[in-house]
């Protein structure tokens, strides 16, 4: 049957269950009763603290089927999936779930696990490298489960789905599990995805490569919620967790792109004081922040808080006093690290906190204007971040659609065509963030403002800024590029997309080879 974005779900699925479909952004409003919180007797005699793996392992509930958890913060850096799924593996458990934060290139030795039926479940939030393709081409048990950043928290929180063992990676930590992400050789920075499953967890594992004195004197997750730590030579690699400074785009349209970006962010009513900010990592995106930076320092701009992914950039701008302060779930590089060890406004937070749907208020609730990017957007502004136009698993939500859906404006941004491909389609791939949650594409070509914004409509009526409709843009890059071939899929379902409330908003079958 067909969502009501026009996406064919059906009612169940095999290895995930009923389907709950998708009915509207603002449809699932009623509060969820929070999972009971397990608490286990720790007494003076008893020490969490050991030096070894497999003695560690000996002392774990280790079991076919068992769900285990691990957070991204380490990225492509990350050494702690690796060096567990090995260990279980090496001991003959099957029919392992992994609920991973993210999943990037380094974590390619699942791809065995998953031919081997040792891994046969994966949720995870952003999947990219050769377990996106292994999933694409049909090599998981069970479709993965792709959901976004505030959705993870929700699921475990809501006791929707469990963790019996989570295994988290600590920068630092002292011998009673008080730990923070910020010092150390594999700093890296905010902890704000470990949040969910230390507090949730049937069992939390903290393995570090910096162990410190009792009290650690900087804690981000303490230790009533640690049942053990684990020291090891090393949890990453820093080239992977950080490359030192992520960088604005040097190319002539990026920054096309970007300069009528914050023209329109100008024009649009929301730049002034108090405002709140949110953007990515991207070239793009940071250029459009280097030019609002600009613009705010000319008006003697303000504005309330920064959000999000944090980057030196951003962390510049709080420094200049352009924003009051920063909420952080993940720092990007460097600078961001060192400011959320530094500057007490740069507030660490976890992704429940972020982005929750079905919390009491998540901080993206506050946002006025977000930037966000896509591998495709169609005409009813309906975008994919999560396949490539191959329709290979590349990518996922993260915040996209929990910003998207809490901002007053969701700006996306991008070149209208890119290596011969256009951006705006008749028809996205795979859907990620509804279009009635996305206001705004800016793109060289001009910049289209979704029919459901009539304020906005209205505002820019007789702007010179280059607004056109989407419908125009389409056309636009469809003479540049001609009309794309369909990609051929079988039927298998090979990954569910969740919206943010848990409903599923569209599902991503087997590429036909």
């Amino acid at each position: 049957m067909k969502n009501i974005l026009g996406r064919d779900i059906p009612e169940f699925i095999d290895g995930y269950g009923e389907v709950k479909q998708y009915e509207g952004y603002l449809s699932k409003k009623d509060g969820l009763i929070k999972k009971d919180f397990k608490f286990k007797t720790i007494t003076r005699e008893d020490s969490k603290l050991y030096r070894d793996l497999n003695e560690l392992m000996d002392r774990l509930p280790l079991r076919d089927g068992m769900v285990v958890s691990f957070h991204h913060h380490l990225r492509n850096g990350d050494f702690v999936l690796n060096m567990v799924m090995e260990e279980i593996a090496k001991r003959g458990y099957k029919d392992i779930t992994i609920a991973a934060s993210s999943i990037f290139p380094c974590h390619k030795g699942l791809v065995k696990m998953m031919e081997d039926k040792i891994v046969t479940g994966i949720y995870a939030a952003y999947i990219s490298g050769p377990v996106a393709e292994a999933i694409s081409n049909g090599k998981l048990l069970k479709p993965a489960i792709m959901h976004t950043h505030g959705g993870r928290a929700r699921i475990f929180e809501s006791g929707e789905r469990n963790i019996d063992i989570a295994f988290m990676a600590a920068p630092t930590s002292d011998e009673y599990g008080n730990i923070n992400g910020v010092d150390g050789k594999s700093a890296c920075g905010a902890l704000g995805y470990a949040h969910t499953d230390a507090e949730l967890a049937d069992i939390v594992v903290a393995i570090t490569d910096n162990l410190v004195e009792f009290p650690n004197s900087t804690i981000e997750i303490n230790q009533t919620n640690v049942d053990y730590v684990l020291v090891v030579d090393a949890i990453g690699d820093p080239k992977g967790i950080v490359s030192g400074t992520t960088q604005i785009t040097k190319n002539p349209i990026g920054l096309k792109v970007a300069d009528l970006t914050a023209k329109f962010i100008e024009e649009s009513g929301y730049l002034k004081n108090g405002m709140s900010f949110q953007t990515g990592a991207g070239g793009i995106s940071l250029a459009v922040a280097a030019q609002l930076k600009n613009i705010m320092k000319q008006k003697e701009i303000c504005g309330s808080f920064a959000s999000g992914g944090i980057t030196g950039y951003i962390v510049d701008m709080y420094k200049e006093g352009l924003f009051k302060a920063l909420f952080d779930v993940q720092c990007f590089d460097l600078e961001a690290i060192k400011s959320a060890k530094e500057n007490s406004a740069h507030i660490t937070m976890s992704a429940s906190m972020y982005a929750n749907a079905n919390n009491k208020g998540a901080v993206v609730n506050k946002l006025d204007v977000v930037i966000l990017g896509a591998t495709e957007i169609d005409t009813n502004f309906n975008v994919n971040v999560t396949t490539g136009s191959n329709g290979v698993i590349m990518g996922g939500s993260g915040g996209h659609s929990d910003t998207a859906a809490g901002s007053k404006l969701c700006i996306i941004v991008s070149q209208l065509v890119n290596s011969r491909l256009s951006v705006v389609k008749d028809k996205v791939t795979t859907l990620t963030t509804p279009g009635e949650t996305v206001d705004i594409l800016v793109t060289e070509r001009g910049i289209a403002i979704n029919p459901l914004r009539k304020d906005l409509i209205e505002r820019f009526k007789e702007s010179k800024l280059p607004i056109k409709t989407i419908e125009e843009l389409r056309a636009i890059a469809k003479a540049m590029t001609g009309q794309e071939n369909d990609i051929e899929f079988e039927d298998e379902i090979v990954a569910v997309v969740e919206y943010r409330d848990g409903t599923v908003i569209d599902t991503i079958k087997k590429i036909k080879n």
